[in-house]
């Protein structure tokens, strides 16, 4: 639990619940005696056995101060003791913010490089988007994945390191090998409908064009413009690749798939951009520059963690409860002592 408090250190959230300490002894002292009644005890046939034949319990002069000691602990267990931890910063936002990345099949060509070792597109976009996604401390992010179907991977979270992670561990194909860029933007809009965020933002990534799925891109961007939904795109993709076959190495195109022309139109119709990241320093500069257009907010609350202790006194006072009942038992089954059945036997004899 996190409050704002003015404070740090151990403190009590109802400090006045002290005051009962002294009850027992206003009880004993001001309410009247009562009166012992008719019948004073209750006639056991069997309890001189088990007694060792004494008829007053043994009395424990420190089972009375064990008592305070467990009332004491009741009473400073619900008076809520806190631990107030050192005063942390939260940044303030009022954005939400979804990823909707593409995993599907064509997502596998290695076309890029990073640092030194030719790679697939994916791999880039989990290194450089992971680095994003970690850098967006105080927004609400979110991540969607698609192929032939778009789904939730993360709903929306302040929890930036986990969402960045489980982009680290998405797999190509995981939601089929098509691209269903309509369905994601429709998920994206559903996901951020209810959401009271003043400012609402997908950065959709793919590197083709939509040939699975329920819904029209354009169809999906009429609603996200609707909802006020804006969408950065970005087409991902090298322009040329050597490719090895039977006649040798040739060039070819491995974004001849990219539905640029697509991906403008969602970016125009919603108030976003389009961008084209051909290597992995330009994908890189993309989410710089996407960092310009959506900036992390600066405002800071301040607040305290506050651990609750309350436990530890209750726990205490329930051991030493059973510590006082067991000491209490322990002399009557320490005065008992078995007889011998056959010389009662012999002595009841005529």
């Amino acid at each position: 639990m996190v409050e704002a408090m003015p404070e740090s250190g151990f403190l009590f959230a109802w400090i006045w619940l002290l005051a009962l300490l002294p009850l027992p002894l206003l009880v004993r002292f001001l309410l009247p005696r009562v009166e012992g009644s008719g019948m004073r005890a209750l006639r056991v046939p069997w309890y001189a056995q088990v007694s060792g034949g004494r008829g007053e319990a043994v009395r424990m002069p420190w089972l009375h101060a064990l008592a305070w000691l467990i009332w004491a602990l009741v009473v400073v267990a619900a008076a809520r003791p806190q631990w107030v931890g050192e005063e942390q910063s939260l940044p303030i936002t009022g954005r939400d913010l979804l990823l909707a990345v593409d995993i599907s099949g064509s997502m596998d060509t290695q076309d890029m490089n990073l640092g030194s070792q030719q790679v697939n597109r994916l791999e880039v976009v989990k290194e450089v988007a992971g680095d994003f996604i970690e850098g967006r401390r105080g927004d609400r992010v979110g991540l969607i994945l698609f192929g032939s179907r778009a789904y939730l991977q993360t709903p929306l979270t302040f929890d930036t390191q986990t969402t960045a992670i489980l982009l680290d561990e998405a797999e190509i194909g995981l939601a089929g090998r098509e691209t269903a860029i309509g369905d994601a933007i429709g998920l994206a809009v559903k996901r951020l409908r209810d959401d009271a965020a003043n400012e609402r933002v997908l950065i959709l990534l793919t590197d083709g064009a939509n040939t699975a799925g329920q819904v029209e891109p354009l169809q999906a961007t009429e609603f996200a413009a609707r909802e006020d939904l804006t969408i950065y795109t970005v087409g991902v993709g090298a322009d040329e690749m050597l490719v090895r076959d039977f006649f040798g190495q040739r060039t070819v195109n491995p974004s001849a798939d990219l539905d640029e022309d697509t991906l403008r139109a969602i970016a125009e119709r919603t108030g976003g951009a389009y961008f084209r990241a051909r290597d992995t320093e330009a994908l890189t500069e993309i989410y710089a520059r996407l960092d310009e257009l959506e900036p992390v907010e600066s405002d800071q609350e301040s607040v305290r963690p506050v651990d609750e202790l309350f436990f530890w006194p209750v726990a205490a006072a329930f051991l030493l409860g059973l510590l006082a009942a067991l000491f209490n038992l322990l002399p009557a089954f320490a005065g008992s002592k078995p007889r011998d059945v056959s010389a009662r036997a012999q002595g009841a004899r005529p």
